[in-house]
């Protein structure tokens, strides 16, 4: 055997990192995380929760940030398909159409999310704009094209502030979620879209007892 061949034969050192477990690890730390916030977690609970090794996890991330920063860049695989919402042919129709129970609890659970890396996201810029892009953007590009398509078939004034419509929703799910400790339910997302945003958009609407725009 030649001296090229020898080194070729020898085994290589060291292990292949298996990444098979990186999503339930993920999971597991994003649940930690909505439940204790960012301050409160630690990998120790995020090894006990996934059943998997600290040492795994530190060979897989160096540090509980690096972490966190992987979780929530993660929930953007959720995303909704931008070609595929609802076009029922009026705006409360695409909005009513867009509230669906897993969606109730996708929301619930992203603010959860939010609120627990706020006190990170002020120390880390990455962090923040990691939590934009995952657990805000997604839903407010849906709704740009839902009021865009509004402006379009002349059902609302085409200078309307699209930027400040797509915050009403989110910003009220997550004062009544978060502050008051209520449930976000179909009910009180369909008061919000008939009393609220559709208002503020120009649209008149009847009462709810009918729920059909003027």
């Amino acid at each position: 055997m030649t001296q090229i061949e020898q080194v070729e034969a020898k085994p290589r050192l060291g292990r292949k990192r298996d990444h098979t477990r990186d999503p339930e690890i993920l999971e597991a730390a994003l649940e930690v995380l909505s439940e204790t916030g960012y301050d409160g977690m630690t990998i120790d609970m995020v090894a006990a929760r996934a059943k998997a090794g600290k040492a795994t996890l530190y060979r897989r991330w160096s540090s509980k940030s690096d972490l966190v920063l992987d979780a929530v860049a993660c929930m953007k695989s959720a995303d909704l398909d931008l070609d595929a919402l609802p076009d029922t042919g009026t705006l409360r129709g695409d909005l009513i159409a867009m509230i669906r129970t897993p969606s109730i609890r996708a929301a619930e659970r992203k603010l959860k999310v939010i609120a627990g890396i706020v006190s990170m996201i002020a120390r880390s810029p990455e962090l923040a704009v990691a939590a934009r892009e995952a657990l805000v953007e997604p839903r407010a590009s849906a709704n740009r094209i839902l009021f865009q398509r509004a402006i379009d078939r002349g059902e609302i004034p085409p200078d309307v502030d699209i930027e400040n419509l797509c915050m009403i929703g989110p910003a009220m799910v997550a004062y009544r979620l978060l502050m008051l400790g209520k449930p976000v339910d179909r009910e009180f997302l369909v008061a919000n879209i008939d009393g609220i945003v559709l208002p503020a958009a120009g649209v008149r609407t009847l009462p709810a007892s009918t729920g059909t725009p003027a």
